[in-house]
């Protein structure tokens, strides 16, 4: 378990009350070997009561000497990560010095070592409450300070930071002061980083990463540094307040735990997306979207920060909301909305119906162990689609104007909800408090279902939302494709029904998918659908129906079988590889994997890999320009069972190439190998001849998983040892426990399936909130979806000693969990 405390609302208040924190100056000595590193703070700070008392967060290795106003204080007073100070006069200057221990789960200064080249790598995580992990704060996001940080390194090393640096002498960097920035976004990234610097307008660019991935990042920099510039022309068309930071570096680094952190001038992004192998446009996309997000974070976010977590979607709604509008309109992903609504959307709804939901804007968020279970699919995705639905009933222009005078009164401050919705009603004169209470302050989803020609409208939490959508009329022509008729937009207000003129062959309600809501079809376009799916024109009204079809599965109202053979009839002509990829992962990993029955899932598996099959006939001799062909491959290789198959896999891992392509990169020869391995035909010495043959921490991670997944109880034991009892990293973590749990090994696992809930507690709670996050995803056994594991895992929740990330993680795969149950119990009826 964490020794170190949560910080409360109520104390965050209280210190926010008591100080004024203006400057930080923060020296970091990172030439004391691979275990610590030395931090030296010095923050001068006012108290608006003299004589009072509070304290400073602070969690080293060893703490070295606190100094207060030139008074010596006794360091063993260090409780719990705060150091106690009292008699605070008027102006104050707190010294700390400490040594602060490198951490290997991506929390604090997080220290790495390159197996490619033994380089060693390190950068920080200040987010939320790990900050006193690398220096002495007062850690919370409404106590700014202009921060000057100085580090000491190996010469040989570069050293990038929140601000222009310089070096000064041999190892020595120096950095500008910041703005006032919150604690949580001090950036320090460290190595013998390859850079590659630009300029635009104005504003020096740089992408930086390790040396072993020097090559990719400059096949990617031209399209990294494209991207970039639209991001700030677009976002400088439409903000009043330029980029309000001196540089802006992007830094790949490796062993990340989010997509991405938007520290100002120093943003930290996980390098697989310097990609290594063959990756679809969907992918290039993905890393597109990420960029654009946390540069809408140097404005909503680091400009103008929240005053306390209960407002987190000030942060990150807006920057997903921004990142897929711009990213739409500025660069060449014309259809990012799609990608939203045939993936990242389903984050959304799946979290809003568990038993963990929340509103995108909580009344209160009690402490920070609430607040990090709050990064979820509703601050993110809800969230955005909430805007979305925003700017549509304001319109852009109004929006806008009210976000820029929210950004011209906050500037370099704290907000909360309420500002900015005041700035929005006054720009747009509309009552834009009452749409919050309904979108915001609400959980659940609304459902429309479309009955007689009238739309039922019901929500799960019994409070409608208004809903401005469009509804499509799609009628059949004389070759038997399906055109659009006619498409109406509808404002739906949140008190009841109203009557849906006209006929077609399928009605499509929020066919353009303006809004956040489940939809269901009458039953004349449900056939529609059913015969006819793939032959909607738009990409866009295609996702919206494999949604509805996602979440009537997930809803237990539409059986597995009727699903996969929606996959079968309509996926082989799908040209959206957003829609391909979507489908083929959600048939893949919940309904072929969970929630068909074992009778059933051998040939639930084969139909699948037929759908993969044709899709790979169909590319053959094509160039793959968006990476269609590449996704079937990837299918094609996770759907192979029995000996020809494997035998056809081999022969691919030999000749080094799928016939008619593509060549096997690094990923695809993991993958390949996995596969071989789940089948038991491949075993340690293919293993140790892949890992010598590309000796990097992606094929470490290969390698993991590949040997978690023998079909042996020794490699499974192996597996389980290093995983709850072990000191892996996360990367690690994860691929030993995606290749743990594979549905082909049913039997094999099923004792490990009973210690899992057995063991889950003390494992995640002695490792803390990252690795519970992995246990409790790709860590928990999924394909066990039977009765006997939910009660397993009520049983395991009933554990109070359970920490706030474990017992969140596994109430959600609980709720999932029981879906599949669900599932199940429609094909055995």
């Amino acid at each position: 378990m964490s020794d170190t405390s949560v910080l409360t609302r109520a104390e965050a208040v209280e210190r926010h009350r008591l100080l004024d924190v203006r400057t930080v100056h923060l020296d970091l000595d990172l030439t004391r070997g691979r275990e610590v590193f030395g931090s030296t703070t010095v923050i001068r700070f006012g108290c608006t009561t003299p004589g009072a008392g509070t304290y400073v967060d602070v969690k080293p290795a060893g703490l070295r000497r606190v100094v207060l106003n030139g008074r010596e204080l006794d360091v063993g007073a260090l409780r719990s990560g705060r150091f106690p100070l009292t008699d605070l006069a008027a102006d104050n200057e707190l010294t700390v010095e400490a040594d602060m221990a490198y951490s290997h789960t991506g929390e604090g200064m997080h220290r790495f070592a390159d197996p490619a080249d033994g380089e060693d790598y390190v950068y920080t995580q200040s987010f939320l409450d790990d900050g006193p992990r690398v220096f002495a704060s007062f850690d919370q996001p409404d106590l700014k300070a202009r921060y000057t940080v100085s580090v000491t390194a190996p010469p040989q090393w570069t050293v990038v930071g929140n601000s222009v640096g310089r070096q000064v002498s041999p190892g020595r960097w120096e950095f500008a002061p910041t703005p006032a920035i919150s604690s949580y976004l001090v950036s320090v990234v460290a190595g013998p980083l390859h850079s590659v610097r630009a300029e635009h307008d104005g504003i020096p660019l740089g992408l930086h990463c390790r040396r072993s991935l020097a090559a990719h990042l400059d096949a990617d920099a031209p399209e990294l540094l494209e991207i970039t510039r639209q991001g700030f022309d677009h976002y400088h068309r439409v903000f009043r307040h330029r980029y309000p930071f001196d540089s802006y570096d992007q830094c790949f680094v490796p062993e990340f735990n989010p997509g991405a952190m938007e520290n100002p001038g120093c943003v930290t992004l996980r390098d697989e997306y310097v990609f290594r192998s063959a990756v679809a446009d969907t992918k290039r996309e993905e890393r597109a979207l990420v960029v654009v997000h946390e540069m809408a974070h140097m404005w909503f976010g680091d400009l103008v920060t929240m005053k306390w977590w209960d407002d987190l979607w000030l942060n990150e709604s807006f920057a997903e909301y921004m990142a897929y509008s711009v990213t739409a309109a500025s660069t060449r992903f014309t259809s990012a909305w799609t990608g939203f609504a045939a993936d990242r959307k389903t984050w959304g709804y799946d979290a809003d119906q568990r038993p963990s939901t929340h509103p995108v804007a909580p009344g209160t968020v009690d402490d920070t162990a609430q607040a990090l279970q709050n990064f979820d699919g509703i601050s993110y995705s809800k969230g955005a689609a909430a805007l979305r639905q925003l700017v549509a009933w304001l319109g852009e222009e109004a929006f806008l104007a009210g976000v820029n005078d929210y950004f011209d009164e906050h500037a370099f401050g704290n907000a909360t909800l309420d500002d900015l919705l005041r700035a929005l009603a006054a720009a747009s004169g509309r009552d834009v408090h009452g749409w919050a209470d309904r979108w915001l302050r609400t959980t659940g989803v609304d459902t429309l279902r479309l009955t007689d020609g009238r739309i039922e409208h019901t929500s799960a939490d019994g409070g409608r939302r208004p809903h401005r959508l469009t509804v499509g009329h799609y009628r059949r022509t004389a070759e038997g494709t399906l055109e659009l008729a006619d498409r109406v937009p509808l404002d739906l207000a949140a008190d009841g029904a109203v009557a849906q003129p006209g006929a077609a062959e399928l009605t499509l309600l929020n066919d353009t998918d303006l809004s956040f809501v489940k939809i269901r079809l009458d039953p004349g376009s449900w056939q529609t659908v059913r015969s006819s799916l793939g032959a909607v024109p738009e990409e866009l009204a295609r996702a919206v129906l494999w949604s509805a079809a996602r979440d009537q599965v997930r809803d237990g109202e539409l059986a597995p079988g009727e699903y996969l053979e929606l996959v079968a009839a309509h996926l082989p002509g799908e040209t959206s590889v957003h829609l391909v990829d979507a489908v083929l992962s959600f048939a893949r990993e919940f309904v072929v994997d969970c929630a068909v029955p074992p009778a059933g899932r051998a040939a639930a598996l084969a139909g699948l890999a037929q759908v993969c099959r044709t899709l790979l006939r169909r590319t053959d001799g094509e160039p793959d320009r968006t990476g269609l062909r590449l996704v079937a491959v990837r299918g094609v290789i996770g759907t192979a069972v029995g000996e020809s198959q494997a035998a056809e896999l081999r022969g691919w891992l030999a000749a080094g190439t799928v016939p008619g392509g593509p060549l096997l990169d690094p990923d695809l020869r993991w993958q390949l190998l996995l596969r071989l391995c789940v089948l038991g035909a491949a075993g340690e010495p293919e293993i140790a001849a892949e890992l010598a043959a590309d000796p990097s921490d992606t094929s470490e991670q290969g390698a993991a998983r590949c040997r978690a997944a023998l079909p042996d109880r020794e490699a499974k034991e192996a597996a389980w040892q290093a995983l709850f009892h072990g000191e892996l990293s996360n990367y690690l973590a994860t691929a030993t426990a995606r290749g743990l749990w594979q549905p082909e090994q049913a039997e094999l696992l099923d004792e490990l399936t009973t210690r899992y809930f057995e063991e889950l507690g003390s494992a995640a709670g002695r490792r803390g909130p990252a690795l519970a996050r992995v246990l409790t995803t790709v860590g928990f056994p999924a394909f066990a979806a039977t009765e006997r594991t939910v009660r397993a895992a009520e049983a395991c929740l009933a554990d109070p000693d359970l920490t706030a990330a474990t017992r969140r993680g596994l109430v959600d795969q609980l709720d999932t969990l029981r879906r599949a149950v669900r599932a199940r119990a429609l094909t055995e009826q």
